[in-house]
């Protein structure tokens, strides 16, 4: 038979465990709020006026390896740094539904886009997008092939593409991607050419 002292041990014991599971249970319960509104609190961007155009959007499918174009009929701005932008949203969001193509991380965001001269566009990505994309080359390089190639096709000043992370350089994407190189779109759209003839 098990002693008294040895029985009041097991009970304080199960019941630490049971108040540290409840606690867990709360912590989990609160971060999946707290995600939630994060994702609810991106800004609404003003509708745009003018006529609905085709966007061409490059879509990566994971399963078979490829990128795709995709047309979508919406409306952007004239100003190319807006119109990037857009199209890149648009893209996040193809990305965004279930089931995804190619999903990234949830909260990926464009924060913003910047024209240079002589076409260099700048990509500024949230932290999500990069801290939260999976690893591996194939998944990374599509991810940016993608987002170069919709650019591309939609902004036609767009000749070289740069991606920032929180309005910093970085290394990779995620390990494999380079991110502290500038996109060249003639070079980006032959490595496309290259997927789709496969």
């Amino acid at each position: 038979m098990i002693s008294r002292p040895v029985q009041i041990t097991i009970f304080l014991l199960l019941i630490g465990v049971l108040i540290g599971g409840i606690y867990m249970n709360r912590l989990k319960q609160r971060e999946d709020r707290r995600q939630a509104a994060s994702t609810n609190a991106a800004p609404l961007a003003p509708p745009i006026a003018g006529p609905a155009e085709n966007v061409q959007l490059t879509i990566a499918y994971d399963e078979d390896g490829v990128l795709k174009p995709q047309h979508k009929t919406m409306t952007l701005s004239k100003e190319p740094a807006a119109r990037a932008k857009q199209v890149l949203r648009a893209l996040i969001s193809e990305y965004a539904q279930k089931p995804s193509p190619h999903p990234l991380a949830e909260g990926a965001a464009v924060k913003d886009v910047f024209m240079v001269e002589g076409g260099l566009c700048v990509v500024d990505l949230n932290a999500s997008f990069a801290e939260g994309h999976r690893s591996g080359v194939m998944v990374e390089e599509m991810t940016i092939a993608s987002m170069v190639e919709s650019l591309a096709a939609n902004v036609p000043d767009i000749k070289r593409v740069k991606f920032l992370v929180d309005g910093k350089e970085r290394e990779t994407l995620a390990g494999h991607a380079d991110l502290s190189m500038i996109y060249d779109v003639p070079a980006v759209h032959q490595l496309v050419a290259e997927l789709q003839a496969q």
